[in-house]
């Protein structure tokens, strides 16, 4: 069947109930007003009736609270429904998870079945046939075969990079971009992709909803552009007004260590980036355009990839986290450096203080401190990375005054002590320099993440620190 774009759907096809799931996720919570604009009467599954609640159009909607993979739960929120959306997928499709996505995909094609449900829609993943798919994106694609071997009819629409601010795989490749003006990558990031404005996405969402009900395949959905995933990098720096980024290929980089790469340098999570970076493995590019015809171009036609960039930058925060990797570095090295400068062990003066009888050897200390400055670092820059990704501006900047004041004390303790030979006045120091490396540590811990506890040797060490230096300076007073 073929329509114009201009009358894209089927005749006497007239909105009706759209139940979604998956909707407080990225394209799920896009979708439910779109579906509203166009005249559908909208129901959701959530997990949380609060949390849809939470959305501009959480007013609009009828909200069953339940769970995708309870049979009850299902059948209620079924129940009258005309076209159901499946949005639910898990982004690790490994072991147990890819057969617990083809067991909650049966179990909800059986229910739509016996709801009398009119169609399925299920957003999967664009892959090319024949090809040894990554987990995820075999599982993806297996849960698009049970929907269409059901009895009711479904469309499957597959889709590569979504290009839009909230999209994991957009995040992916902005945060790639924006991070790392130089950047070590694998030899299938040349592999062909066919990325898709998230307004198009929705946009063919939308129209299956009224596909005629003898259609029951998938269809492939994409942008106007073919483009390799280094193509896409240095598109996206020229766009936000970057320098070109410098791509050095090496022959041998796994998906598993490239997505712990992506999870060490982005945002995204290394469980999330796993199946990302598993599906780049593929040359994913459109091979067909039924659905071009079936429901129409979007008003204006497809997005070109520089202007889905473009709209999908509107608004969002400007990523600081090369600054912070760079300002932080410097400034560690900066006071490790002034610090060892100022240090003299060897000295006549050093030598003739009366030391306590625990007073750690000489070499203990740049063993000690080396790895804490390492610390300091790393922990610093994964803190205010994390807490400006989550906009805690303020936070960021008093996380940023604190670190700047605890380095600063650190080399005035080296100079106070070594230099200007005061111990008294080097042990009121290194008592402040403890009292700020514990408060560093507590800021990183209120942020949260993997590093929240990692400034604590360095809180501790600089503790002892503290107590070794009054010490000295009441034996020598």
């Amino acid at each position: 069947m073929t329509t114009s774009a201009d009358t894209p759907f089927a005749p006497g096809s007239e909105p009706g109930t759209a139940l979604v799931t998956g909707a407080t996720g990225y394209i799920g919570g896009l979708l439910v007003p779109r579906l509203l604009d166009e005249g559908w009467t909208v129901r959701v599954l959530s997990r949380s009736e609060a949390r849809v609640r939470e959305h501009d159009w959480g007013a609009r909607v009828d909200v069953v609270e339940g769970d995708v993979g309870e049979v009850q739960d299902v059948r209620r929120a079924l129940d009258g429904v005309d076209v159901a959306y499946y949005l639910v997928h898990s982004m690790d499709g490994g072991g147990d998870l890819a057969r617990r996505d083809r067991r909650l995909a049966e179990g909800f094609a059986a229910a739509a079945a016996v709801a009398g449900v009119d169609r399925i829609v299920y957003l999967g993943g664009l892959h090319p046939e024949g090809a040894d798919l990554s987990v995820h994106l075999a599982s993806r694609v297996e849960v698009g075969e049970v929907f269409l071997e059901s009895p009711v009819p479904a469309a499957v629409l597959q889709a590569a990079v979504v290009l839009g601010d909230g999209s994991v795989s957009f995040d992916m490749l902005r945060y790639l971009t924006e991070r790392l003006p130089v950047m070590v990558a694998p030899k299938w990031l040349r592999n062909r992709i066919q990325p898709i404005a998230v307004d198009d996405a929705l946009h063919y969402l939308v129209g299956a909803a009224r596909l005629p009900a003898e259609v029951n395949r998938s269809f492939d959905i994409g942008g106007p552009e073919v483009l390799t995933y280094e193509q896409m990098i240095q598109r996206f720096a020229a766009v936000n007004g970057l320098r070109r980024r410098v791509v050095l290929g090496v022959p041998v980089l796994t998906p598993w260590l490239a997505s712990h790469w992506v999870g060490l340098v982005t945002p995204v999570p290394a469980d999330v980036a796993k199946p990302l970076v598993g599906s780049l493995v593929h040359e994913v590019v459109r091979r067909e355009h039924d659905l071009d015809e079936l429901v129409g171009l979007p008003d204006g036609g497809l997005v070109a990839f520089d202007d889905a960039v473009r709209r999908a930058m509107r608004g969002t925060r400007p990523d600081h986290a090369l600054r912070d990797v760079l300002t932080v570095t410097a400034a560690t090295v900066a006071s490790a450096g002034l610090g060892t400068l100022a240090t003299q062990p060897d000295s006549r003066w050093y030598r003739s203080l009366d030391l306590p009888s625990w007073q750690p050897p000489k070499l203990a200390f740049p063993l000690v401190w080396t790895p804490l400055y390492l610390d300091i670092a790393a922990t610093s820059i994964a803190t205010l990375t994390r807490l400006e990704d989550e906009g805690r501006a303020e936070e960021a900047a008093r996380y940023r005054r604190a670190l700047w004041t605890n380095l600063v004390l650190n080399t005035g303790w080296s100079v106070a002590f070594w230099r200007v030979r005061r111990p008294a006045l080097a042990a009121g120091e290194a008592v402040v320099l403890a009292a700020s490396s514990a408060d560093l540590a507590r800021r990183a811990g209120a942020a949260g993440g993997r590093v929240r506890w990692a400034l604590l040797p360095y809180a501790a060490w600089t503790a002892f620190a503290a107590v070794l230096s009054t010490a000295i300076a009441r034996r020598n007073r």
